[in-house]
């Protein structure tokens, strides 16, 4: 299994989930919904390494990640994690080519031309990235993240900032990334339509997470 999480729970002042349960192999891919204070960005950030649950274990890799070391949890975040916020998290005083360049020396990968071809960015690699738009910025994001070549995919609201088309041609490339490179892909999305092309729809409600597809 590339991605486990068994019993995960979560509070803040009150409890936001309990004994939430799923597995992921490679080649699949997997939509969390629900509304918004439901708890699924904190389920998120307890599933790519940011945040420890309170109760459960994650596990990416075979690797039970919150009892690996720092240095080896750096080593997984770094090499075999992508993680995709809505928010786009780029090096703000460097342009688009240097943003992605960073995250593929670091990872020892190349950055793949079509890749940018296929995410509509390739001419706006050397403009800064405070000259671009929101949309275009969560684009060089999504490359960026791709460019490492993850095994495992984390995606919270990946195309919140884009028109239905170029939404639409992004999620097929991430689509397409997963079944050609073994990977897996969690998803966090209001989009039902956008849920509903994952192999599994889970819902976040009443502090449960069940599946509905």
């Amino acid at each position: 299994m590339l991605i486990q999480a068994s019993n995960l729970s979560y509070s803040y002042d009150y409890p936001l989930f309990t004994n939430v349960s799923f597995s992921l192999d490679s080649s699949e891919t997997l939509a969390i919904v629900g509304v918004s204070g439901s708890g699924k960005s904190t389920l998120m950030h307890n599933l790519a390494t940011f945040l420890k649950p309170h109760t459960g274990e994650v596990k990416l890799l075979d690797l039970s990640v919150y009892e690996l070391s720092e240095k080896k949890l750096n080593r997984l975040r770094r090499y075999d994690v992508g993680i995709v916020f809505q928010s786009h998290y780029l090096f703000k005083g460097l342009s688009a080519r240097e943003n992605i360049d960073i995250s593929a020396i670091l990872s020892l990968q190349k950055v793949d031309s079509i890749l940018l071809e296929r995410l509509g960015i390739a001419d706006l690699m050397e403009q800064k990235v405070t000259h671009l738009s929101g949309g275009q910025q969560q684009r060089v994001s999504i490359a960026r993240m791709l460019s490492k070549k993850p095994k495992i995919i984390f995606a919270d609201e990946p195309t919140g900032n884009l028109d239905a088309k170029t939404a639409s041609e992004v999620m097929d490339v991430l689509f397409e990334y997963v079944k050609d490179k073994s990977a897996a892909l969690v998803l966090v999305t209001h989009d039902t339509a956008l849920a509903k092309r994952c192999d599994s729809v889970y819902e976040l409600k009443n502090q449960t997470l069940a599946k509905l597809v």
